[in-house]
């Protein structure tokens, strides 16, 4: 198992625009996308939650994100092309700031075109909670956080706040 230390907020990584991979059988391509699932694995095992993790939180500066849910497995160089008008709220969470909550709008329903782990073009339609999780991801390889597009300064609060009784 090749779990990596997750990169936390504060790190440069997290804001560097990524580089598009080109050679989707190289073995640095290989072993980032073996070290992502590793650690989003490792993550899940320890924290109970996780869905998916983008190159730059182990400190790749690849466009690569690794999901586990509906979509299994890596998406390379993954890119937005469509967005629906419609927007839902949403408190999103991150392995780079786990004790953290941000309260963000995206959009219900997206198509992403990517290539998978032999370089072969796919999309995919995604909609409510994937769709949102492959926004967050996508915008790590663009080094755009969560807290970035927070709806007001009042939309960032601490996960043990949070979870209290009102």
């Amino acid at each position: 198992m090749a779990a990596r230390k997750i990169r936390l907020l504060g790190d440069p990584v997290l804001r560097k625009k990524c580089r598009l991979v080109k050679r989707y059988s190289s073995p640095v391509v290989r072993r980032t996308i073996r070290d992502l699932r590793d650690t989003l694995d490792d993550f899940r095992s320890r924290h109970g939650f996780g869905r998916g993790i983008a190159a730059p939180q182990i400190g790749a500066a690849f466009k690569i994100i690794f999901i586990r849910t509906h979509h299994l497995g890596p998406l390379i160089n993954p890119k937005i092309t469509k967005r629906s008008k419609r927007t839902f709220k949403v408190w999103d969470d991150c392995f780079s700031f786990p004790d953290l909550l941000v309260e963000v709008n995206r959009h219900a329903v997206i198509e992403v075109a990517y290539r998978d782990a032999n370089g072969a073009g796919r999309k995919l339609r995604a909609t409510n909670g994937l769709s949102e999780l492959l926004q967050h991801e996508i915008d790590h390889t663009n080094g755009v956080l969560a807290i970035d597009r927070a709806i007001s300064s009042r939309s960032i609060v601490m996960r043990s706040e949070f979870k209290k009784p009102a």
